[in-house]
């Protein structure tokens, strides 16, 4: 409703030749009208509703599935059965993100057996096993994603192993080695170290 409002109502009661009191109350009704839709879309205009911000508390503790893998390879001349089996671990340390989720450590579980059933290695491993090759703050924040087994390498047997921050590409490469007279040789894999990759890039 504007000014055009306004001369319409005078042009019309002048044509009519109304009283004059008359045309004074119209006009003044006229004007108040139109003074009342200005303020009206004034303060509308000035309304401005700012978005409320939803903070979502973090849910449980997030594990990873269970996994296993079995398989028979051949190694200096003979069969071997190796095993692999990794299962969260409600006893070890939780690890936080920089949200506040929790995510539960796992621990894997390597054997190596004869083809007699004999066994020739078994151990549990942790992220701890792992510790003196992290760096950064993927001791605190990391935890252990997997060992599988990558290949016979002339006496020894190769596995590879991550540490990284959970639901995320970034880890930390590892490989674990073992001998035929039980040796276990632990290092990081700089072929397919994301970990200093990452802290390049950042530096740069």
């Amino acid at each position: 409703m504007g000014m055009s409002f306004f001369f319409r109502t005078f042009a019309l009661i002048t044509h009519d030749k109304v009283s004059m009191k008359h045309i004074v109350w119209t006009l003044f009704m006229a004007i108040a009208v139109f003074t009342l839709a200005a303020c009206s879309e004034k303060k509308k205009s000035e309304n401005i509703i700012a978005q409320r911000v939803i903070t979502v508390a973090p849910s449980g503790p997030v594990k990873m599935q269970e996994y296993a893998d079995e398989r028979d390879i051949q190694w200096i001349g003979r069969s071997y059965h190796v095993s692999i089996h990794r299962q969260a671990a409600d006893s070890l340390p939780k690890v936080k993100d920089e949200t506040g989720q929790e995510f539960i450590d796992n621990t894997v579980t390597v054997i190596v057996s004869r083809q007699d059933g004999s066994v020739f290695f078994n151990r549990k491993f942790a992220k701890s096993d792992f510790a003196q090759y992290l760096d950064g703050d993927y001791g605190r924040t990391g935890i252990l994603e997997g060992l599988v087994f990558s290949k016979p390498d002339n006496d020894w047997l190769e596995f590879a192993a991550s540490v990284s921050h959970p639901q995320t590409d970034e880890y930390i490469p590892l490989v674990v080695r073992l001998s035929r007279m039980g040796e276990l040789v632990i290092r990081r894999d700089s072929r397919m170290d994301t970990g200093s990759q990452m802290e390049e890039e950042v530096a740069d």
